[in-house]
């Protein structure tokens, strides 16, 4: 018997080598795989970079950490109608593997998203080792504004719309009196938020105290990008918006232009004739 079990022993150690070989393998050759295709990228990137000067990047419609994916639910007009942060912050990281790249131009059109997304944005923009410009279309706002608020420069038309430093969890209620909602849930709070039931007291309080810790973290945010105080964006912090000369009055932009102002100001700043490759 112990005879035997030795040699069972045995197999399952070979068998094991074995699997362990093979799993070691294909972690090696995964990265491998995963190295060749950063450098495939990087290799790409430079190339289409080697006739610019400066990268522009465009923040149009809905600002999320990620974009969605196009399915039968979800069409290409609806899926371009979104930002991702990921997609930002990696062009704005990447320039610094690029010594062509001299300056970034941020182009906004976009009525805000999520303050993550916001966060990430803001904060790739102050890491960045190249001057970053933005200039305001026709909206820059909520989450928009919080992600080039940190930019070395923010133009704006007088018809711009800006700002509008503030915070929603509202939601549409489908909820009514011919409806029952079936509670399936094992947490107080794990069905909050949901369009078939109503908020009790306690889940709005919940929610508005999320609400107004993420709109004080907005404040402090755009006082220090800006280098206002905390005053001063709480006075204006009411989640309504303004136009391009009351907001350069109250210091969220710098000047009133468009792309063609930021585009000469990027020149002054570079010394040199601006060409643009646009991600």
């Amino acid at each position: 018997m112990n005879t035997l079990h030795s040699r069972n022993f045995s197999s399952v150690k070979s068998l094991t080598f074995l699997v362990v070989l093979i799993i070691s393998a294909s972690m090696v050759g995964a990265f491998f795989y995963d190295l060749f295709k950063s450098e495939v990228r990087n290799s790409v990137v430079s190339d289409k970079y080697s006739q610019c000067n400066v990268l522009g990047i465009s923040i149009y419609g809905s600002l999320m950490t990620y974009a969605p994916s196009i399915n039968e639910d979800r069409d290409q007009e609806y899926v371009e109608s979104y930002t991702s942060s990921d997609d930002v912050v990696w062009s704005i990281n990447n320039t610094d593997r690029n010594d062509n790249i001299r300056a970034i131009i941020i182009e906004v059109d976009s009525a805000g998203g999520e303050p993550v997304a916001a966060e990430e944005v803001a904060n790739a923009i102050k890491r960045a080792n190249k001057p970053v410009i933005a200039y305001i279309r026709q909206s820059g706002t909520s989450g928009a504004y919080w992600a080039i608020s940190s930019a070395d420069r923010i133009f704006a038309s007088k018809n711009s719309d800006i700002g509008s430093i503030g915070v929603t969890a509202s939601y549409v209620v489908n909820a009514d009196e011919n409806k029952k909602f079936i509670q399936l849930s094992s947490g107080k709070y794990k069905d909050i938020g949901h369009p078939y039931k109503l908020l009790t007291n306690e889940e709005k309080a919940l929610a508005m105290r999320d609400v107004k810790i993420t709109h004080q973290n907005f404040i402090e945010e755009v006082a220090k990008n800006r280098g206002l105080t905390i005053e001063e964006v709480t006075k204006i912090s009411d989640g309504s918006s303004m136009m391009g000369d009351a907001a350069k009055s109250f210091g969220l932009i710098d000047e009133i232009g468009g792309y063609y102002e930021a585009d000469q100001y990027v020149g002054t700043l570079i010394g040199d004739w601006v060409n643009v490759c646009w991600e």
